[in-house]
């Protein structure tokens, strides 16, 4: 399976393959905005197998770099699975997921299906 264009509700939302490419390098992200904009999608469900483990160790800076880019080029982010090990082993990201939630930008859930909840 590779990366498809699926409707959530009037959303365009890019859901990307967990096989995929990963994503750990700002060139990654840039490839992920292109494919969102080719697309011409409004959201971007990502595995969070997808991610470099970078992402998960927010001293690196490069989760607030993915969120930021997609801030940027007003494209919303949903990371998609089970990250609660990753949170267990670090208060940041316990608090970047919790306050990300909170937003309508950057979402972190378990499934697809619990996106549709989520969105007005």
């Amino acid at each position: 399976m590779s990366d498809v264009i699926t409707m959530l509700g009037n959303i365009r939302v890019l859901s990307c393959d967990v096989n995929g490419p990963r994503i750990s390098t700002e060139a990654d992200v840039n490839s992920l905005v292109g494919a969102a904009f080719s697309g011409r999608a409004g959201l971007v469900a990502l595995p969070a197998a997808r991610l470099g483990q970078n992402f998960f160790d927010l001293q690196t800076g490069f989760a607030g770099l993915l969120v930021q880019k997609f801030v940027n080029y007003q494209l919303r982010l949903a990371v998609l699975g089970d990250i609660s090990a990753a949170c267990a082993r670090s208060r940041a990201l316990r608090d970047f997921v919790y306050e990300s939630n909170k937003g309508a930008s950057c979402l972190f859930l378990n499934a697809l299906e619990d996106l549709s909840q989520k969105l007005p």
